[in-house]
């Protein structure tokens, strides 16, 4: 037996942070919608070489949707660098001072406290990070941030759920309507066919085999019970995907597009008011789960 798994949607977005004696490590994980499952990469460059194991961790999580991943790693104050001091800068403030020296007639020369207001002057020198040592606080944050971004997901999954039985029920009352309008399509043909005879005081009987075959043809014509039987087993399986544990994305997209070519034909056979405007419904609501189906995985 298959072990339901609630529908996700493509967006989400998950944040987590750790740190260890050594380094903070925050990994923000966001998705949009994509046929296909894609991922976007982007941190430092010292922190490329994870990227092929945090490809294939995160491609295991979605099917479809384009995840970006994003990595911010920061040393901690205790191993922090030495400073760096920019000795051009440091001789252009001097040069700076100096001119204002000479066009003012004053002596000026800059305090320690000008040194440090211009930036750039004094900074940390980085060295590279440790990958292997900074992947200790990567790889908890990673995986956390995928549980709320996978929580993310399903809870806008569950809305779009609602949203397709809310819908799925009116193309199903839609269906029943349309059957019941084309039960009754032959007999209405017969008796208008019998009532314009009679109006153009036509002798030909209501028997002929004439008449008899014109109604026929266009019982056959108008005979949409084939169409009725597969949007049957077309919504049944809608339901069934709904439920089943592989992500339905894909089937449902396609599964939208039989279910509209079968509509399709009921409203061009039917010749029929009643029935043509329950088509229309029934399109019209189709149209909105089929934007909704874009949305999930």
């Amino acid at each position: 037996m298959l072990t339901a798994m609630p529908i996700h949607s493509m967006t989400g977005f998950g944040r987590s942070t750790h740190h260890s004696p050594l380094y903070h490590a925050t990994v923000e994980l966001s998705s949009v919608n994509r046929k296909q499952a894609e991922l976007a990469f982007s941190a430092s460059r010292d922190l490329s070489t994870l990227e092929p194991r945090i490809r294939q961790f995160a491609l295991q999580c979605i099917s479809r949707g384009r995840l970006q991943v994003t990595l911010h790693v920061t040393r901690v104050a205790a191993d922090a660098g030495p400073l760096d001091v920019d000795l051009s800068m440091v001789r252009a403030l001097e040069e700076a001072y100096r001119k204002i020296s000479l066009e003012t007639g004053r002596d000026i020369v800059p305090g320690a406290s000008d040194f440090l207001r211009v930036p750039g002057i004094i900074r940390v020198q980085e060295s590279a990070l440790e990958v292997e040592q900074a992947w200790e606080v990567i790889e908890p944050a990673l995986h956390e941030a995928m549980a709320h971004f996978q929580e993310a997901r399903r809870q806008e999954g569950q809305t779009l759920l609602q949203d397709f039985l809310q819908r799925l029920q009116v193309l199903e009352n839609t269906l029943k309507q349309i059957e019941s309008a084309a039960a009754g399509r032959a007999a209405k043909q017969a008796e208008t066919l019998r009532k314009r005879l009679a109006d153009l005081d036509c002798p030909i009987s209501a028997e002929d085999e004439r008449v008899c075959k014109e109604i026929a043809l266009f019982a056959d014509r108008c005979d949409v019970s084939e169409e009725i039987t597969r949007l049957d087993c077309h919504l049944a399986k809608f339901h069934q995907y709904l439920e089943e544990s592989e992500a339905p994305g894909r089937a449902l997209d396609f599964l939208c597009q039989e279910i509209h070519r079968e509509f399709n034909t009921i409203g061009s056979k039917a010749s029929d008011s009643a029935i043509a405007q329950a088509v229309v419904l029934a399109k019209t609501e189709l149209e909105k789960i089929r934007e909704q189906v874009q949305n999930i995985e």
